[in-house]
């Protein structure tokens, strides 16, 4: 089977579930570095195409039985006016080359939406492509799920956060909406079992979890797995879906493109209208997953640090996506660079510890308030902010977020390259890499800066004084912190002897 949007929340966790299930799994990718550290690789075939590009995808469509449609532009597209014509161009190239492949199943997640009632612009175009695979050749099945509970998804960040951060929220009046949230493990569990439902079926089931709450109770439901204070929430109507989304974008790790359409996903009831689902897919044995349960889950793997996919890592509407040119290509363009180094007397391990372990909730090593303002600053704008954190503590892979920067590079033990996806007039980099100079280790720095325009220029020079304090304390804390860690480490290992 052919699964579309394995780089994302849910495509990265059902590939694995596929593989483990038995199935022979080929993934469609536009950007094929972004699986190149996933651990499951090597199990599938990987094909690289572009669903808006129609030639792309008859090699991905050859010889697959079952396609899994798994993407949408929520908060992801780069073209925040036509992303609803780019998702229509999307699943009509997607169709015809399934058709003329005989492919036999067209599977979808789509939204659970009231019927009859007024949608935002993003559930609409959800509901459009689902109503396109429903009126192709190829029966399809279209699950609506309702709000997705699980470790790393963009709801329940927003839950977790909105609840942890204010201990009495003023709330839009869409808080007192009926909700039927789903845990992602179900969700996980449908997808799959619909390899098994009858090849003649098409059409779209809802999907749901086993309570039926309001948005307020699954945030004081998350206060209590928390071990929280129950917290006083308060509706008012004049807080729109706009003003919703920057008040979230602004207390949450959520960006404002993102919160839009999860704030206007909410703004009706979005309760399963029927359970034809149960004879098409019966529940699970154990039966379907609870809210406070989904939440206790997904708070254990966020502690453990085991989170599978994440929000963080879907590529962010309007971010640069183009990588460095190469050094000796740079001729033609306007290029400002910030390089440092400095020799240490760390072992290349113990400086790569520090290097990869860099951000979230360790910070940046210089001036921790002038990167939380440079963070504030960011959200005020729409943008990611430092509060996206990592989904790893102690780990990078290709493609992940970290903080407003994203992990473009990285060649463990030695080169860690991250392009900015901050608000800036321009294109940012930042290099830190472990270079061997004879027998000591040498840590090299480097902050490059395509401008756009005048602004771009006028921006660089604005923070060039802060560069030259916060970039060098960087470079002395963190070849200093892998210092302190080469030595606790060597003592830890000499106490061990001797106590053996």
């Amino acid at each position: 089977m052919l699964v579309t949007g394995a780089t994302g929340y849910i495509g990265g966790r059902l590939v694995p579930i596929l593989l483990e299930s038995g199935y022979a799994v080929r993934v469609l990718a536009r950007n094929p570095d972004k699986l190149r550290d996933v651990p499951w690789l090597d199990r599938v075939e990987l094909v690289v195409g572009d669903l808006l590009y129609a030639e792309t995808l008859a090699e991905a469509c050859e010889d697959i039985d079952a396609i899994y449609y798994l993407v949408h532009s929520m908060g992801t597209t780069g073209h925040t006016r036509d992303f609803d014509s780019l998702e229509r161009a999307a699943v009509r190239n997607l169709i015809g080359a399934a058709e003329r492949a005989s492919v036999n199943r067209l599977i979808y997640l789509g939204g659970l939406h009231p019927e009859g009632g007024k949608l935002s612009r993003h559930l609409a175009s959800r509901t459009d492509v689902g109503d396109a695979l429903l009126a192709s050749r190829i029966p399809a099945l279209v699950y609506q799920a309702g709000v997705v509970i699980g470790s790393g998804s963009a709801s329940f960040e927003m839950i977790r956060h909105l609840t942890e951060v204010l201990p009495w929220m003023p709330a839009p009046k869409w808080v007192n909406n009926k909700i039927q949230p789903i845990a992602v493990r179900d969700v996980l569990y449908y997808l799959v079992g619909a390899l098994e439902v009858p090849g003649e079926v098409n059409r779209a089931v809802d999907i749901g979890g086993p309570d039926v709450l309001t948005y307020g109770q699954m945030m004081n439901g998350y206060a209590a797995e928390a071990g929280l204070p129950r917290r006083r929430i308060t509706a008012l109507p004049v807080l729109t879906p706009r003003l919703a989304s920057h008040w979230v974008n602004l207390v949450t790790p959520i960006p404002r493109s993102l919160a839009m359409p999860l704030v206007e996903s909410l703004q009706n009831d979005c309760v399963m209208s029927n359970h034809d689902i149960d004879s098409l897919v019966p529940p699970p044995a154990e039966g379907l997953t609870g809210y406070r349960r989904a939440v206790r889950l997904a708070l254990d793997k966020l502690r453990n640090g085991t989170v599978e996919t994440s929000w963080q890592d879907s590529s962010v509407r309007d971010a640069p996506s183009d990588p460095i040119p190469s050094d000796p290509e740079w001729a033609g363009y306007r290029v400002y660079t910030d390089s440092r180094e400095r020799l240490t007397s760390a072992g290349r391990e113990d400086l790569w510890a520090i290097i990869e372990g860099i951000g979230g909730k360790r910070g940046w090593y210089s001036m921790s308030l002038a990167w939380t303002l440079r963070g504030v600053m960011d959200k005020a704008v729409g943008g990611v902010g430092l509060r996206r954190g990592r989904r790893n503590p102690d780990t990078l892979n290709m493609g992940d977020a970290l903080d407003f920067w994203r992990v473009e590079q990285v060649d463990h033990g030695k080169l860690l390259r991250l392009r900015a996806e901050m608000k800036v007039p321009g294109t940012a980099w930042l290099e830190m890499s472990v270079v061997s100079v004879g027998g000591a280790m040498k840590y090299v720095q480097r902050a490059v800066f395509f401008p756009r325009g005048l602004w771009g220029r006028l921006y660089w020079y604005s923070v060039l004084p802060f560069h030259g304090i916060i970039f060098s304390s960087m470079v002395k804390r963190i070849t200093h912190a892998a210092e302190v860690r080469s030595e606790f480490r060597t003592e830890f290992r000499s106490e061990f002897r001797a106590g053996s």
